[in-house]
């Protein structure tokens, strides 16, 4: 953690929707004229597009079932915390991008699914801003979520998220029902212990809980809309948050625990302006106060 060059790293899993709170955060920074060094949380797999599909193979050829994205062997997390610890201390350090698709690769002259070259990150930053599948990862051999000051998880209940990435997987990347199925099938294991342990290092969490039926995630025709979802938000620690003002200016919130309050799915940004924008402020206080 560093009072001079903060970090907020939000995580969660492939179709956990954390681009909603990158949305909120993109808002809040051009709003407070916040410069952020953006990190994507794909730049830190180890393999491009081609290498991943070949060593995928090759893990199914050897008879390794559950080889996938979430786990330690296919991405860089020596890395990452590298980069969360040099910024702490310097405001800066090395990062690259992965370029998705045709439109990101052009500028670069570059095919999509490959990386650009390392470089540092920009001087001169009020913070870094993480997003990706490993923003609080612990592992024997890394320590990544004791780097950054505000932890976000992003979590909706385990059948919208198989929703989600069906419906996107499907509508948007043409896969059959079937290859999805095999996806979620291949990665649980690293799902169960890389991705689930991180919620527990984060400072709040954000979980969407469709208030549909949402039994059979594999025959859903679509993604339950956020007006038929609540939202458990819960803080790790409580203290400083002003519950009354939040519930007076979120209609239909309540309190279900002493931490916890759970908000109209339709409202989830609302709340996060009203959740996020005092802490960027304090940050940048702190910040200034520092100099």
């Amino acid at each position: 953690m560093s009072i001079r060059h903060p970090i907020i790293a939000i995580t969660g899993s492939s179709g956990a929707g954390t681009t909603s709170v990158t949305r909120t955060f993109e808002n809040i920074f051009r709003r407070e004229s916040i410069s952020a060094a953006v990190i994507e949380g794909d730049s830190f797999h180890r393999y491009d597009r081609k290498a991943m599909k070949l060593k995928a193979a090759e893990a199914e050829a050897a008879g390794n079932k559950n080889f996938s994205h979430f786990g330690p062997e296919n991405n860089l997390f020596a890395e990452l915390e590298a980069l969360f610890r040099d910024y702490a201390t310097t405001g800066t350090g090395k990062r690259r991008k992965y370029l998705h698709d045709h439109d990101e690769a052009a500028p670069y002259k570059q095919d999509p699914g490959t990386f650009t070259p390392w470089e540092d990150v920009p001087a001169k930053t009020d913070l870094l801003f993480y997003e990706g599948l490993h923003g609080a990862v612990v592992t024997p051999e890394v320590n990544i979520a004791q780097h950054p000051d505000l932890l976000i998880g992003v979590v909706p209940v385990i059948n919208l998220e198989w929703i989600q990435k069906l419906y996107r997987d499907k509508k948007q990347r043409g896969y059959s029902t079937e290859a999805v199925t095999d996806t979620i099938l291949r990665r649980m294991p690293d799902y169960v212990n890389y991705i689930c342990p991180q919620f527990m290092h984060t400072h709040v969490n954000f979980q969407r809980v469709p208030m549909v039926d949402t039994s059979n995630p594999f025959i859903a025709r679509d993604i339950p809309s956020a007006d038929e979802s609540m939202v458990v938000i819960r803080f790790a620690n409580p203290k400083g948050i002003d519950f009354q003002y939040l519930r007076n200016m979120i209609n239909d919130s309540f309190m279900s625990r002493a931490n916890t309050i759970v908000v109209p799915g339709g409202k989830m940004e609302l709340a996060m302006q009203l959740i996020f924008t005092p802490f960027v402020w304090r940050m940048m206080e702190r910040q200034k106060k520092s100099q």
